[in-house]
């Protein structure tokens, strides 16, 4: 069994939320896997809530965008996707303290880091979605605004909302004077399960190597690697 008022104590102290029905904060913090170990007592997990959250995620963020800035709908959908991608609001969720409030099973306490990223984030989304059930519309937003738009003035600043490929393009041609191109440089595996290693190279010179189930896959990680390769690079 939780400790109830161990949950309503960390979501007055996180989010500055007392629920009226703290039940829905400790089923949005439930993974799947803890009802596997725990049918006899638990009979919910976050999924559902997961699924509304994501929801007045998306429509808070848009609103914003909508309200405050005028530029074309393709940036505002790339300034979007760049602030409710799933690092951005596992970093969110991490920042409010939710590990060691989740509800997993003892393997996914063993997860990897990536997997717990993508934990985290749903956890976000769902205690949103049970914000929104038992507080409303307002609340919620002010969890998003101090949480997820308080970045918007640093991913504007670093440039992150654009896609590596495109990052990486913009970054070359105004410090190495070039325009990157890509080139596969392996294929491995059955013409239905091939893997693509793809290289970027400015001038002849490679500055990444990724790869993926797909070209266009493998040149996105080929284009992160070379973004790390080029901020180690001294500037003038």
């Amino acid at each position: 069994m939780h400790d109830i008022n161990r949950y309503i104590d960390f979501a007055k102290e996180s989010l500055g939320v007392t629920f009226d029905n703290p039940e829905l904060f400790v089923t949005a913090l439930t993974h799947r896997s803890y009802l596997n170990e725990h049918r006899s007592t638990v009979k919910e997990h976050n999924e559902r809530l997961e699924f509304l959250g994501d929801a007045v995620l998306e429509l808070i963020v848009t609103e914003y965008l909508y309200t405050n800035y005028s530029e074309p709908e393709g940036i505002l959908t790339n300034w979007r996707s760049s602030l409710v991608r799933t690092e951005s609001i596992s970093a969110a969720a991490s920042k409010l303290g939710y590990e060691p409030y989740l509800r997993l099973s003892k393997g996914e306490k063993r997860g990897t880091d990536r997997a717990r990223a993508q934990i985290l984030a749903n956890s976000f989304e769902a205690v949103l979605g049970a914000v929104y059930l038992d507080k409303g519309y307002d609340t919620a937003k002010v969890i998003v605004d101090n949480n997820i738009l308080s970045t918007f003035e640093e991913i504007l600043k670093t440039g992150s909302w654009l896609d590596p490929k495109s990052r990486f393009q913009e970054l070359a041609q105004s410090e190495l004077g070039h325009t990157p191109f890509y080139k596969v440089v392996d294929e491995t595996g059955p013409d239905h399960d091939k893997i693509f290693t793809v290289g970027v190279f400015v001038d002849e010179k490679l500055y990444g190597q990724g790869s993926g189930p797909s070209k266009q896959s493998a040149q996105q990680s080929a284009a992160e690697k070379a973004l790390v390769e080029l901020s180690k690079k001294p500037t003038a």
